[in-house]
């Protein structure tokens, strides 16, 4: 057996610190827990963790300072427990660092109904290598495929709808653990389908499989689901990209829109860099976007009317000039692979 992994809770309740010391104790994990800034930095000064839990709302310490501490003197995962996700404290603790929140619990009661997305949470951030712990000694190994630097990661962007579910989970069932680009999909969902979605995903792949939100980093290794009711843009951070939600404001029929995320990557993202998908699906949503992505010398490929279940956006794509290829899914999932070697 591998060794265990040690969460430090950091948390001004102490009802809140020992229900996720026993939440978390029960699922395997090493724990201890902290209530200053103080205790924390002497706990990290003195111990590995693995990952930090930490209160984002704590009356009597500045949980900003205590984040900053934290990256500065010995950086680590660290998941906020919030308030409310899109504060400016949360969305200040992201920007330093912090891989995602939570919504804090108000009592043991609420937080025994997350207990579930909490464990699914440290999971997921336990299985990412933030850019700032890859020199450090906890390492991942590779096999087949090399890590890539943020200058040469590639991006693959995926648009889909009818038929689409079944594919998408092929995808990244295939993608290897250590798959050197990110990867971003549009599957058109109901608002409320595109979370349990992407948590059924992360749990049947090797790579980590999230829903996109304010902040999400493109990285290696990590497929990003768009979110239902919102389009899914790109926002460039120093030497990083990071996802972005935006409103229906031209009121697309489809949120999230296919369109929207090609057109966002047409203007953000490294265009040589991408590799644009359309896979089944009625109407053309993502035809026009993967023109203007293959005009700007993007790599762009559309399912086959062979394999498509409806086929209508690929078909759009490749009538209209978008498409550079047109394959079978088995040929697309092929070039998915070779694009990561």
């Amino acid at each position: 057996m591998g060794v265990k992994r040690k969460i430090l809770v950091v948390d001004s309740s102490a009802v809140i610190r020992r229900y996720l010391v026993k939440l978390f104790l029960d699922a395997g994990y090493e724990v201890e827990s902290s209530r200053t800034k103080e205790e924390v930095l002497r706990r990290l000064n003195t111990q590995h963790f693995s990952l930090v839990m930490l209160d984002i709302d704590m009356v009597q310490e500045n949980a900003l300072e205590i984040l900053q501490e934290i990256m500065k003197t010995k950086p680590t995962r660290v998941l906020l427990l919030s308030s409310q996700h899109t504060n400016d404290i949360t969305m200040e603790a992201l920007n330093l660092g912090a891989i995602d929140s939570i919504i804090k619990p108000k009592n043991s009661i609420d937080i025994a109904k997350i207990s579930q997305e909490v464990l699914s949470k440290v999971h997921n951030a336990l299985q990412s290598m933030p850019n700032f712990l890859r020199s450090s000694q906890e390492v991942f190994k590779t096999h087949n495929v090399a890590i890539r630097t943020d200058v040469d990661m590639g991006f693959v962007l995926i648009g889909s709808s009818t038929g689409g579910p079944r594919l998408i989970e092929q995808i990244c069932k295939t993608l290897p653990a250590n798959y050197p680009h990110a990867v971003c999909v549009v599957q058109h969902m109901p608002t409320d389908f595109t979370s349990n979605f992407a948590k059924r995903l992360n749990t049947l792949s090797k790579v980590e499989v999230v829903e996109s939100d304010n902040g999400v980093e493109l990285k290696a290794g990590r497929v990003i689901i768009a979110k239902g009711g919102k389009h899914t843009h790109f926002r460039k951070k120093l030497k990083s990209f990071t996802t972005v939600l935006t409103s229906n404001i031209k009121e697309r029929f489809f949120v999230p829109c296919v369109d929207e995320m090609f057109f966002s990557a047409a203007e953000v993202l490294p265009v040589k860099n991408i590799l644009a998908i359309e896979l089944t699906g009625i109407g053309d949503d993502g035809a026009d976007g993967m023109v203007e992505l293959r005009r700007k010398g993007a790599r762009t490929i559309a399912e086959s009317e062979k394999t498509a279940v409806v086929y209508g956006m690929p078909k759009e794509a490749a009538l209209r000039g978008g498409a550079q290829k047109v394959l079978d899914f088995n040929d697309i999932l092929d070039e998915i692979i070779k694009y990561g070697q």
